[in-house]
């Protein structure tokens, strides 16, 4: 047919990157900033006048160098105290192998990326160091990618069958999870894939429970802990202007005080109205730790300025301070353990630290990703509108442009992670961990330094973007996909 000669002549293997870039709003690449906060929905700073704030990952930021050394200790674990083969360190940590928000099917020892539907991504399965064949994988789950909802990782990550890894430090738990695996198939050892999981769980695990963690980084704040000057510049901006802040913390009293004083200063506590270290959720009662003589344990009736408290849990808090709503914010970097319940049960505002955005917007601001997408999308949007085209040469053409969105999808892939891609997205849909977030966090940055560029008045408004069944009304919006109806040429405009 002459429409397919037609878009075949026009926009097919002739196409060069100077017509791609016509179709590209001048500026669009220059866009994003990592340093912007995202709304997923509308909230206003004028309402909020109490910020809280977990430890780790949020106002500390660490190196990549602290993953290196838990993966080193961990697998250090493994051969001494569970008697794995020495020859597993011979595997060094990867760092770019892994990424966040992964699920793990522990009876398979399968790492993979799945999405917002619980289908797994084609091409994002790994046993090992080694990506699994697409047909392999349907086998494995029986003729489909969709993993069924009693099967998957539950409300909070942790099912029986499949874990989902949200947490910055289970890095370093995804490699060493992938290089023991790796290392009993290259020898060819039969193992059980569910006790290895378990074996390398608790190495980990061991690392944190004996200190090694806290230890390495209050013994090398200099190289662990990263833009602690932009945590005092945040914390002295909110207490400036009225604000009430607390911190609630699983870390022990004396890693969190060393490394506040590092970046914050000696007198850090004077900035919080309520410190709270080591609270686990599955806490009764909130105690009372007075820190310069030998601990004594109270129960308490309310909470004071100037005193650090520990254990306890949520409602315990909730009771004392009567702080409940849309006037709490607060900030945290898991998104089941810090934020879930928050919002959930509690109605507090929260906000999502996700590292990740500083190079995930660097990737998407850059020209490559921009042409390659917008190819991707105007295939996407031919494929569409012209395959009810049966004929023998269409029906070539078409196949061509499959093939050609494919390779467009691995190109766009690998600009962020050779082995898992972006962990914010698959192919076309929300990942997993992107619809979690979209789901617990009412805004999310990549740092908490990004609070510095906006004023506490100002209002996050989420981008309206169209639902499927709805019409683009703006320019950024408008895609060669979003016509649902084939022929509909009164429509052609909106190109």
């Amino acid at each position: 047919p002459r429409a397919i000669e037609g878009c075949r002549d026009r926009l097919g293997n002739s196409l060069h990157n100077h017509c791609l870039i016509c179709l590209i709003p001048p500026g669009a690449c220059n866009l994003l900033n990592s340093s912007t906060i995202y709304a997923n929905n509308e909230v206003s700073l004028a309402e909020v006048d109490i910020y809280g704030f977990d430890y780790d990952y949020t106002l500390a930021l660490y190196s990549n160098t602290l993953n290196t050394m838990i993966y080193n200790t961990a697998r250090t674990f493994l051969t001494e105290h569970f008697k794995y083969p020495e020859a597993i360190h011979k595997y060094d940590y990867i760092p770019n192998f892994a990424a966040r928000g992964l699920h793990y099917d522990i009876q398979k020892g399968l790492l993979m990326k799945i999405d917002a539907f619980h289908y797994i991504q084609p091409g994002t399965v790994y046993r090992g160091l080694s990506p699994v064949p697409d047909d392999e994988v349907l086998q494995l789950y029986g003729g489909t990618h969709h993993v069924p909802l009693q099967q998957d990782s539950g409300f909070y990550g942790k099912g029986p069958k499949v874990k989902q890894f949200m947490d910055i430090f289970s890095l370093p738990e995804m490699t060493l999870l992938a290089v023991a695996n790796d290392f009993f198939i290259s020898n060819d050892i039969e193992y059980d894939p569910v006790h290895l999981y378990k074996d390398v769980s608790d190495a980990v695990s061991m690392v944190h429970i004996k200190g090694c963690m806290y230890k390495w980084i209050m013994e090398d704040m200099e190289k662990l802990i990263l833009r602690g000057e932009e945590t005092y510049a945040v914390l002295h901006q909110l207490v400036s202007q009225g604000k009430k802040l607390f911190l609630i913390t699983n870390s022990p009293f004396n890693f969190v005080d060393k490394g506040m004083k590092f970046m914050v200063g000696k007198n850090w506590r004077d900035f919080f109205d309520v410190v709270i270290v080591q609270m686990p959720t599955s806490s009764c009662n909130l105690k009372k730790k007075k820190v310069r003589f030998k601990p004594y344990l109270k129960k308490i009736n309310s909470l004071e300025k100037g005193h650090i408290y520990k254990q306890g849990n949520l409602f315990e808090f909730l009771r004392l301070t009567g702080w409940r709503g849309s006037r709490v914010l607060y900030f945290g970097d898991h998104l089941y353990s810090d934020l879930a319940d928050l919002m959930l049960r509690h109605g507090w505002r929260t906000a999502a630290i996700v590292p990740e955005l500083e190079q995930e917007t660097k990737v998407v601001s850059t020209e490559q990703y921009a042409l390659t997408l917008t190819w991707l999308q105007a295939l996407t949007g031919l494929l569409e509108r012209l395959q009810m085209h049966r004929d023998t040469e269409s029906k070539q053409v078409l196949q061509e442009w499959l093939k050609e969105r494919e390779e467009l999808r691995l190109m766009t892939k690998n600009l962020f992670n050779p082995q898992f891609g972006s962990i914010f997205r698959t192919c076309h849909n929300p990942t997993y961990f992107s619809r979690r977030l979209c789901r617990f966090s009412d805004i999310y940055m990549a740092s908490l330094s990004c609070l510095l560029n906006y004023d506490l008045s100002y209002t996050f408004y989420p981008r309206r973007t169209p639902l499927q069944h709805e019409a683009p009304l703006w320019m950024d919006q408008l895609c060669t996909g979003c016509m649902k109806t084939p022929f509909l040429e009164e429509m052609s405009h909106i190109r």
